[in-house]
């Protein structure tokens, strides 16, 4: 193994040490992955923006896409390590203006997302990232949002993966990354 694989799992292990288990939240049953410890810790959350940006592989976005609402802050903190714009998509009502609106389903019901009509021009490459992965609802209701804006999906980052509930197979309009995966 290189020495560069050596440093990046130390690395990923080192963001993963920051991610807290809480059992039983929201409801019994849920083993939540807070990443409040990994955001409180500068070093840590720096080398999980690092990592991010290695991570795409040469794949050079104009616009990171933030889903609301822990989306935002490692978005945006990726946006300006790779000097890309950043788009927010939020929960309906949060945005000024025109907005495309994308219904989805949860577990238990739907929810929806929203993204400016104006928010990028057509062929914009873009990069959806978020801190979790979990069934994969949110990321395809975003990619849906930017499909209707015209632009080139370049791929999905997150900082965590929930494998077991099989995301990507429903993910396959581009690459799908994630530093940690449960």
């Amino acid at each position: 193994m290189s020495d560069a694989m050596d440093n990046r799992d130390a690395a990923i292990a080192k963001v993963a040490s920051f991610i807290r288990e809480i059992p039983d939240f929201p409801k019994p049953g849920i083993d939540f992955k807070d990443i409040t410890p990994l955001l409180g810790n500068a070093d840590a959350f720096r080398t999980a923006i690092d990592l991010l940006a290695d991570t795409i592989d040469g794949r050079v976005p104009e616009y990171i896409v933030g889903t609301e609402s822990r989306g935002f802050i490692f978005g945006a903190a990726l946006a300006y390590k790779l000097g890309a714009g950043f788009i927010p998509v939020r929960k309906p009502g949060k945005l000024p203006g025109d907005v495309h609106s994308c219904e989805y389903d949860l577990e238990y019901g739907t929810d929806a997302l929203e993204v400016h009509r104006d928010a990028l021009q057509h062929g914009a490459k873009t990069l959806i990232v978020d801190d979790l992965l979990a069934t994969g609802g949110t990321a395809r209701a975003t990619s849906d949002l930017l499909q209707r804006l015209g632009a080139e999906m370049l791929g999905y980052a997150f900082v965590i993966e929930l494998e077991f509930l099989n995301a990507r197979e429903h993910m396959q309009d581009a690459p799908v990354i994630s530093l940690i995966q449960y």
